[in-house]
């Protein structure tokens, strides 16, 4: 068994539990690999780039927040990932730090369960080659530094949905329900349920709404505008500018991620702790 582990190096808790970590693998003859940028920042070997650590690992390790774990899952494909929370609002992540040895026992040991993710995966034309783009969370189209209000085409299956004329338009796997979509007004929706909701930004309609859909659907997406570019974004991250009346297609990906689940925890828990349900009953108590 051989980890590659990946670090948020903006925090210093992060680093230290990365240390210990790694002594603690060493001590035990376990093998590890650092990704390139986390290796650096401790100046710590062995390391090697994000996009190679899948030839070479059996799981992953990730010490940080949900970004984080968004970022390592992108480039751990189908292998199991430990997500460590050394974050805030932590709803991937789903070990405390001091849960942290137990989970890679558990990984060990072979011992361990899976929370299966799916992904979804944004098609679109670059410079007339198709590019094909994943997100765990979302996939958003914003109006970026447009000066207007544009309007956002929706088709589901080839057949029009609906016509928005809002700030952006995100869709959302069930697992991003908590992310982008719920700031946005979005509803919460269990990890596992076989569903993407389309939830518009800031629309200017009141009847507007987001929307639970089937997975199974083919999204089109584009944008009606005169002029402008319009930022298309997977999980967080620029993949291109649209340009007015151009389309990307948004679909099921085939391909799962594969977080290690914390059997100790319920789902109902992480909301009532992350999102401080039930406080008010509590204090009245």
């Amino acid at each position: 068994m051989k980890f590659g582990i990946v670090v948020n190096v903006l925090r210093e808790r992060a680093l230290v539990l990365a240390r210990e970590l790694a002594e603690w693998l060493a001590k035990r003859q376990i093998d590890y690999v650092f990704e390139t940028l986390s290796a650096e920042k401790m100046q710590i070997k062995p390391s090697a780039p994000i996009e190679e650590l899948n030839r070479h690992c059996d799981a992953f390790i990730s010490l940080g927040g949900d970004g984080t774990l968004l970022f390592t899952s992108h480039y751990a494909v189908t292998k199991p990932v430990i997500g460590i929370n050394v974050g805030y609002l932590g709803f991937l992540t789903e070990f405390t730090q001091a849960e942290m040895f137990s989970a890679v026992e558990q990984v060990l040991n072979g011992t361990y369960s899976i929370h299966t993710r799916s992904q979804l995966e944004a098609t679109v034309s670059i410079n007339n080659t198709v590019h094909h783009f994943r997100a765990l969370n979302d996939v958003f189209i914003e109006k970026g530094s447009y000066p207007r209000i544009p309007t956002f085409i929706i088709k589901l299956d080839g057949e029009l949905l609906s016509s928005y004329r809002a700030d952006g338009i995100i869709i959302a796997t069930s697992t991003g329900s908590t992310a982008y979509s719920m700031s946005a007004g979005g509803p919460i929706i269990a990890p596992k349920s076989s569903v993407f909701v389309i939830t518009p930004i800031c629309p200017h309609m009141l009847t507007v709404r987001p929307i639970v859909i089937s997975d199974d659907k083919n999204i089109e997406v584009s944008v009606d505008a005169p002029d402008g570019e319009f930022p298309l974004n997977c999980d967080g991250s620029l993949k291109k500018l649209l340009a007015p009346r151009e389309s990307i297609t948004v679909r099921k990906s085939p391909v799962e991620i594969n977080l290690v689940a914390n059997e100790s925890r319920s789902y109902s828990e992480i909301l009532r702790t992350k999102l401080l349900w039930g406080r008010e009953h509590d204090a009245g108590q």
